[in-house]
């Protein structure tokens, strides 16, 4: 019991190498790796080779597929590219099989030694998440000895070797040993490696062991169909696409593994490189010969998923994607994106109200049905960030975390604001048949025009952080208080004139002008960021000029 006890903490040592190698490299390199990819789409070669060398450096197909879903789901990846680089992933996840289980255990105390002393030197730097990858390699090859030293006691217990002969003959039973491995242990590479670490120590038989193989491989395509749940349809395709070309390989190949396994064993080669080498082999040409059928494969998904009406017309959130919360810098450019799309719902919000203001009553519903848009938006945004490990932040990331909660919030306050606008002038002004006076309306349609210019601006600023835009925003938003403060005296000489729609709509006139200018502050609240990052830098070089 001790001893299978110690091979399952080893497999599961195994299981958490890979991980910590994959969101140590996804926290340096998320944000390269996804301009690599989307980068890639325009040839199918280059597709291929950033699927093999994007799998190679995070050690997981699994995680390419979850960018490679967020990147379709968004829109910015057509699905026949993207069954490429899933192709060009199952490659890579085999090459660094074959990598792994060279003779590297020297390595593994340099590896931890290195990462640990430069992960909690380091933390909130890139250094110190590539010593986080180095603890994770170091943790897969030590898992690896251990593996084959308590998988030694247990072969040679003549209950387990009865149990695992029983199978030679059974390779479905096999297939379905080699998903369960690969799907509990969330990596097809980890599975593979534990299979050729058995195959070597004598416990499986080899047709067993290129079974389970192959099995690993149908494994892998689960979990990605299992990650993809609740995605758009294109997601959906995009991972049943993936999955039928592995059961197409494993179909061709299956039915000669009999044959396969007797040729080999006459040239007395080792169990664990004959596993390695198969599954190398395997992928290359199962990926190559599926390449030209990336197209048809295309096709017969989007036949067999069709696009979900009432998922379409559901309100979700577009861009925040749960795989890219290893990667900040990927994490913080998605709610970046949401946060923008707040920002439109609540420019329409504004032109909605601007109707309503002129007489058209109807759009009093889709005001309201925006600002509960407005609201699902600001929470998932709000809770997409909190699940964000602040630990892993840097500095500039924590302020850019920051700046997006704040920006959320503000839009979400005007999107309360233009609602209540809304009610206002459709119950006090519309419903009791009140009119503005004509100096009025065209008052507060230039404070109108002032503020959806004012939030493409903010928008702008808060997507690019440009120095000039935010001056020009913060110069825009005093230029709006004073034109404010002069339509209020005016709204009052007015009334001093006894001017009878003046009268008749003050308290109105006079509360919208408040919300308006409150409005515009929040808009423009987005500038003070951008100017005091370019302040605090300022006044660093100005301390580091006197010092020098």
């Amino acid at each position: 019991m001790l001893t299978l006890l110690h091979l399952l903490s080893s497999v599961a040592l195994l299981v958490w190498g890979t991980h910590i190698v994959r969101t140590g490299v996804m926290r340096v390199f998320g944000s390269d790796l996804r301009r690599i990819l989307s980068a890639s789409i325009r040839k199918k070669w280059r597709a291929f080779i950033a699927g093999v060398g994007v799998t190679a450096l995070v050690q997981s197909s699994n995680a390419t597929a979850l960018l490679v879903i967020s990147f379709v789901s968004q829109g910015l990846i057509g699905l026949a590219p993207a069954l490429v680089i899933l192709l060009g992933a199952d490659v890579g996840t085999a090459l660094m099989a074959r990598v792994l289980t060279f003779d590297l255990s020297w390595l593994s105390p340099l590896l931890i030694l290195f990462g640990v002393i430069t992960f909690l030197s380091q933390k909130k730097t890139r250094i110190g998440q590539v010593g986080r990858a180095g603890i994770g390699l170091g943790l897969i090859l030590l898992a690896l000895q251990l593996i084959v030293i308590s998988a030694e006691p247990i072969t040679q217990a003549s209950a387990v070797r009865e149990v695992f002969s029983s199978l030679a003959g059974d390779a479905v039973l096999a297939l379905l040993i080699g998903a369960l491995f690969a799907m509990v242990s969330y990596s097809s590479l980890a599975a593979v490696l534990l299979t050729a670490t058995l195959a070597a120590t004598g416990l499986v038989p080899l047709n067993i062991a290129l079974c389970i193989v192959i099995g690993s491989n149908l494994g892998s395509g689960f979990l990605a169909l299992l990650s993809s749940r609740g995605q758009g349809a294109t997601s959906r395709r995009l991972v049943l696409g993936s999955l039928l070309f592995k059961i197409i390989g494993c179909v061709l190949v299956v039915p000669w593994i009999a044959v396969l396994t007797q040729w080999l064993r006459q040239y007395s080669l080792p169990a664990a490189e004959v596993v390695i080498y198969f599954h190398v082999l395997y992928n290359l040409l199962r990926c190559i010969l599926m390449l030209p059928l990336v197209n048809p494969m295309a096709r017969l998904t989007t036949r067999m998923i069709a696009e979900d009406p009432a998922m379409a017309a559901q309100l979700t959130p577009r861009y925040l994607d749960s795989a890219a919360l290893d990667t900040p810098s990927l994490a913080l450019a998605n709610a970046v994106r949401e946060t923008l799309r707040l920002g439109d719902v609540v420019e329409q919000m504004l032109v909605g109200f601007n109707e309503v203001l002129a007489g058209n009553q109807q759009h009093r519903r889709e005001v309201a049905h925006l600002k509960d848009e407005s609201d699902m938006l600001y929470g998932a945004i709000k809770l997409y960030l909190a699940r964000l490990p602040q630990e892993s932040l840097s500095t500039v990331d924590s302020r850019r975390w920051a700046e997006i909660i704040d920006t959320a919030v503000n839009l979400e306050q005007a999107g309360e604001i233009i609602d209540r606008m809304t009610s206002e002038v459709s119950s006090k002004s519309l419903g009791v048949r009140k009119s503005f006076s004509l100096k009025g309306m065209e008052e507060l349609n230039t404070l109108y025009l002032r503020l959806v210019k004012n939030l493409d601006l903010a928008m702008s600023v808060f997507l690019s952080g440009d120095i000039d835009n935010a001056r020009r925003l913060r110069r825009a938003k005093h230029r709006f208080r004073l034109l404010n403060q002069r339509y209020s005296l005016g709204h009052v000489e007015r009334l001093h004139h006894k001017n009878l729609q003046s009268m008749e709509t003050s308290s109105l006139h006079m509360g919208l002008l408040a919300d308006m200018r409150r409005l515009n502050s929040l808009f423009c609240a987005v500038a003070y960021y951008v100017l005091e990052v370019q302040d605090e830098e300022s006044h660093s070089d100005g301390e580091a000029g006197i010092i020098n």
